[in-house]
């Protein structure tokens, strides 16, 4: 199993970080900073948790004044960047500045900050070159949601890409870890002109960040992204791809009208299953189920099918909830048999608590939901 997240703050973090802090911080005491950090209660924190006790104890050593500790970590950075430009963001296939610092930074502002605006955007803009400062944008959006966002429609115009990301990243509305935005979930219509000046950005995570805010989207308000679909499609390789992978969700859904968007036809009376197997009707924690069936296109011509299944897993209450899993998206030529074969793991992970007892599958061809298997997760 990985080691945990938490343990990134190690003992090489902290003996880089204080020394970067020395520049910067008169008479720093690098040794009663750490031991002020890993106190006795360090051990039993999580991530996040260590995140703000970090940032805290960072507060009694900046200036109590917060433009001016502010000041010092910007000043921070800029020495970060002359120095070692392997640590600052140098394109768009990665964060240079290590996850720790920015975990560090961003929330500084998030906890001491929320309270002056001005101040607060300007060291946003500044820190997200290094890192990414999505959810920090997330607390500002909610305190001052007109000013924000129009801070991020111009920010998506900033020279910078990972000015042009937080545009999109910071305002996503069901953005994993953080707070959710309630009002962009009710109404996203703010979002869309960001979305729309960014669809076309040279930069790799920008594109994925849009992809990514418009599914959140999809969650919520369908029809907005189905419109945007039908807007955006065709115009560049780029811009489809952003299209469908925002639509994944609705993909998985098997919602018809996104369905046809993409071509795939929704009434799949000629297209079925047979001969399912499972290969053991119970499967260990840490073991793989392995299923096989027979896919048959009756139709005389070849059609484009979109192959998914659904893992019906157990709760702690008892009951069943579905997750989809695509296995492909291909043509099958007409009148033809295809045997196909398909493994899933039930290893543990983070992700997801996994439930011993019933569990089922069932196959899904462009939306459509076939028979489901049962089948025991044991010990």
């Amino acid at each position: 199993m990985a080691e945990p997240f938490k343990n990134m703050f190690n003992e090489q973090f902290f003996d880089l970080f204080t020394k970067d802090l020395k520049l910067v911080i008169n008479d720093f005491d690098a040794r009663e900073f750490v031991s002020q950090v890993m106190d006795d209660e360090w051990e039993g924190r999580e991530l996040k948790q260590r995140c703000m006790h970090i940032t805290t104890v960072l507060r009694k050593f900046l200036p109590a004044d917060y433009k001016e500790a502010i000041a010092k970590i910007l000043e921070l950075l800029d020495h970060i960047k002359k120095t070692r430009p392997d640590f600052s963001v140098i394109d768009d296939t990665k964060f240079g500045l290590t996850l720790e610092y920015g975990g560090i930074l961003d929330n500084y502002v998030e906890q001491y900050g929320l309270d002056d605006y001005e101040t607060s955007v300007k060291a946003i803009e500044k820190i997200t070159q290094f890192t990414s400062c999505e959810f920090v944008a997330h607390s500002f959006i909610i305190k001052y949601p007109d000013q924000m966002m129009k801070q991020m429609l111009v920010w998506s115009k900033h020279e910078h890409w990972g000015v042009r990301r937080l545009a999109s990243e910071g305002c996503r509305p069901r953005l994993p870890w953080a707070m959710a935005l309630p009002n962009l979930k009710e109404n996203p219509a703010p979002i869309i002109p960001i979305l729309e000046n960014l669809k076309n950005d040279p930069a790799r995570f920008v594109r994925l960040s849009v992809a990514n805010n418009l599914n959140d989207i999809a969650k919520d308000n369908p029809e907005i992204v189905i419109d945007l679909v039908k807007k955006w499609k065709g115009e560049s390789k780029e811009v489809d791809w952003i299209i469908k992978h925002g639509c994944r969700t609705l993909l998985k859904q098997g919602n018809p009208e996104v369905m046809e968007l993409f071509g795939f036809n929704s009434t799949i009376s000629n297209i079925c299953v047979e001969d399912f197997q499972i290969s053991s009707p119970e499967v260990k924690v840490g073991d793989s189920l392995e299923v096989s069936f027979k896919l048959l296109n009756k139709n005389d011509q070849t059609t484009k099918i979109r192959l998914e299944y659904g893992i019906y897993y157990q709760k702690a209450n008892g009951t069943l909830t579905k997750k989809v899993h695509k296995i492909s998206e291909k043509e099958y030529a007409g009148n033809s048999t295809t045997r196909i074969t398909r493994k899933h793991s039930f290893r543990v992970v983070t992700t997801r608590k996994l439930h011993l007892g019933l569990h089922q599958i069932a196959m899904i061809i462009n939306g459509n939901e076939f028979e489901k298997y049962s089948f025991e997760l044991i010990e």
